[in-house]
This record gives C-alpha cells, sequence and structure tokens, in this order.
C-alpha cells in the first residue's frame, strides 16, 4: 500500500507542476474485452487507466457562436485543439517515462487522435476512461459531462499495470430532460437520447453528419471547428453566470 500511494503522489505532483485541472486513476479490468475491440493487442493488458484533463479557455470556448470569423477560429483551432493537445500528450509522456523507469508498462494514448477514420474513434475512448475514474458522465453529446466545467476539457488517457489507486466509479448522466446541445447542433447529429452503460454511439450520435459540417466549416474559414455543444451546456456555461 505504501507503495502504491507513493506512485500516486509522485503522479499527482506531475499533474500540479503542470497545471492539469482533472485527473483520475481508472480500475479497467471488467474492460478488458471492450479496450481490445476498439484498440487490438496493443492496449491488451493493461488492469489499470490514468485519465488527464486540462479545461479549455472560457474566454475563446464563449465566442464559439461566432465560429465563422476566421479570428475566432483560427483561436480556438489553435489554443483549444493544438497546443492543448500538445501539452497533454506531453504530461502523458512524461508520466509515462516515469512509470516505465520504475518498471512497469505503461502505454500513453495520444490525444485526439483518430485510428479509425471511417467510425471517427481512437485507440482507446479518452471519455470511457474518464468516466470509468469518476471524472464525469456521457452526455447526449457523447462528450464527457464534468460537474464544473461540462465539456469543455480536453483529455488524454495512459494505459498502465503500475499499482496506481485505480477505482471504478463512473457517475451517472445528469442530462436528464436538458436538450441544449440537441437544439444547438448545427448538423442535427444529436438525437437527445440518455447515455446508457453499453448502448452503442449511434442509437445517440451520427458521427457522419457531424463530420460532414466539419468539413464544411473547413471551406468556409479553413478551420475546421465548431463546438456548439461545448458552449452551450449548463455545466460549463454555469461557470460564466
Amino acid at each position: 500500500m505504501a507503495a502504491q500511494s507513493g506512485i500516486n503522489e509522485s503522479i499527482i505532483q506531475i499533474f500540479r507542476n503542470e497545471f492539469v485541472d482533472y485527473f483520475g486513476f481508472a480500475d479497467l479490468y471488467r474492460y478488458q474485452a471492450e479496450l481490445v475491440k476498439s484498440g487490438g493487442k496493443i492496449v491488451s493488458g493493461y488492469p489499470r487507466g490514468i485519465s488527464i484533463g486540462i479545461a479549455l479557455p472560457d474566454v475563446i470556448v464563449d465566442f464559439m457562436p461566432d465560429r465563422e470569423d476566421p479570428n475566432v477560429a483560427c483561436e480556438y483551432k489553435t489554443h483549444c485543439y493544438d497546443i492543448m493537445n500538445e501539452r497533454l500528450n506531453l504530461i502523458a509522456s512524461r508520466v509515462s517515462s516515469f512509470l516505465t523507469q520504475k518498471g512497469y508498462r505503461t502505454l500513453p494514448i495520444p490525444a485526439s487522435e483518430r485510428t479509425n477514420e471511417a467510425e471517427a474513434i481512437p485507440t482507446v475512448s479518452h471519455k470511457m476512461i474518464a468516466h470509468i475514474a469518476g471524472l464525469g458522465w456521457i452526455g447526449k453529446n457523447c462528450l464527457l459531462i464534468t460537474p464544473d466545467h461540462g465539456p469543455r476539457v480536453r483529455f488524454v488517457s495512459l494505459l498502465t499495470d503500475a499499482p496506481v489507486n485505480g477505482t471504478d466509479n463512473p457517475i451517472e448522466q445528469r442530462c436528464h430532460e436538458c436538450d441544449a446541445c440537441v437544439n444547438i447542433c448545427p448538423s442535427k447529429a444529436i438525437k437527445g437520447i440518455n447515455y446508457e452503460t453499453g448502448s452503442a454511439r449511434e442509437d445517440r450520435f451520427e458521427h457522419l453528419k457531424c463530420q460532414a459540417y466539419f468539413e464544411s466549416m473547413s471551406e468556409k474559414t479553413k478551420w475546421d471547428v465548431c463546438g456548439m455543444c461545448l458552449t452551450i451546456c449548463p455545466y460549463g456555461k454555469k461557470r460564466n453566470e
């Protein structure tokens, strides 16, 4: 237990030094088959996951209704995607190196990188790891909704066999009857159905409609951005009210 506590505290110190807003340790024993289904053999055999999240700047997200303005689109794409993903990947790499030096297997999963373009899915779902770790719930928009920042958080994940103090404590959905993201979605991709454990994404979200809208935005402004379901979510907006 002492070694476990020491590893957790060392990792948490890295997070503090890097201004991480959210972190959690997930127990993945029940999810091995699901992990391998999306990520293949490279992700097998990792009993625990680490979720790392950084909140997006409200001052940029709140301007997304004006996303056809090239200045707004550029700020969002640069600071909420490119730089944020780079920061998260570097933090994950640091933690991975620390655990590797301690003799543990660790696999960092790149932030916001799809390995299956047809289905628009990554090697491992970052929101799944964060959900299991108790950082939030899966919203109607299929994003991870945190209690304090709503969906205005970008995540990265690591898989490991290190004895971190992992939990399997998903937060139940709190969207209930709210359809704010459904109504504002410009592509009408969000069906308004609450997430239930084991439910298929296609039952709740039409990713091809979303992707087509991103492509149309790229043609208009050169930056493929939207962010409306982030902007409108009450759990993110309440911080500014």
